[in-house]
């Protein structure tokens, strides 16, 4: 690996301060670039933008909710390729994680999402090997 290669860029989406800080302390702390989107609509426009290579996306977000952002995602072919991991206090459906990805890709040609994690953050080292594994 050479100093020349480029750092991945994680687009941050939450709508609470703190996370967003936390996370993208955690990211860049650990040798990766951030952005932030505090709300669906401005998480679309910064996906078109950026093309980051993984968004962590909050599935309770106001304006477009999380799972409005995921499908429009995975509905472009520009942004598909993109992997999500979806990081939410919204499991849903007694809450199970896996009822609730299997919902996010209830449309036919929607994957579920390539990772979920639940809120609150407290395993800090899964969610930083399960970041660089959905990277590598």
């Amino acid at each position: 690996m050479t100093t020349e290669t480029r750092q991945k860029l994680i687009l941050v989406v939450d709508d609470e301060p703190d996370v967003i800080t936390y996370l993208t302390t955690l990211l860049e702390d650990n040798g990766y670039a951030t952005d932030s989107a505090v709300n669906g609509t401005e998480a679309m426009a910064k996906l078109r933008q950026l093309k980051p290579d993984l968004i962590t996306l909050d599935i309770s977000i106001p304006e477009k909710s999380g799972v409005r952002v995921y499908r429009e995602m995975k509905e472009d072919p520009d942004l598909a390729h993109i992997p999500v991991l979806v990081i939410t206090a919204v499991t849903g459906y007694g809450g199970k994680p896996e009822v609730f990805e299997q919902f996010l890709s209830s449309r036919k040609h929607i994957p579920p999402p390539e990772g979920f994690i639940d809120k609150p953050l407290e395993d800090r080292e899964g969610l930083l090997r399960k970041i660089a594994d959905l990277l590598a």
